[in-house]
């Protein structure tokens, strides 16, 4: 019953993406992918260090909250204690996203490419094999 409310952690924000952007982002990440194919191997590592530092959803989604959250915080102090509301708003929806993966900005964020972790590291993964690093694949169970 509570896999339809909240979903796994690494699909959740894809569940709640259209299928159109999901299907950009992904087209978006085989482009990508498709440039490095007779790339040398310092090319390919310079595109997973840039990989490394792209901001997921999740970074994004809380970095925006947390400024609104200060700026509605300094408002109702300094301007009317009604932006405190906002705060409150803030914090429902960042709940629902990390619960559910959907809170109001994801689709706006999606549209523009904003990537989830695992859709980074599926495209940091792709590129190490390339170079020939099956590291990742051929982990010891124990």
């Amino acid at each position: 019953m509570f896999d339809k409310i909240i979903p796994d952690n690494s699909e959740r924000v894809k569940l709640h993406t259209c299928k159109k952007d999901n299907a950009a982002i992904r087209e978006e990440t085989i482009r990508n992918i498709a440039r490095y194919t007779d790339k040398t191997t310092e090319e390919i590592e310079s595109r997973i260090r840039e990989l490394e530092k792209e901001w997921d959803i999740e970074r994004v989604l809380e970095t925006n909250a947390a400024g609104i959250v200060l700026l509605s915080a300094v408002l109702g102090f300094t301007v009317d204690k009604r932006f405190f509301i906002l705060t409150g708003f803030v914090g429902g929806f960042l709940l629902q996203h990390a619960l559910q993966g959907w809170c109001p900005p994801l689709p706006m964020l999606r549209k523009l490419g904003i990537r989830t972790a695992s859709e980074i590291e599926n495209e940091k993964a792709v590129l190490k094999c390339l170079q020939g690093d099956l590291s990742e694949f051929t982990q010891n169970p124990s």
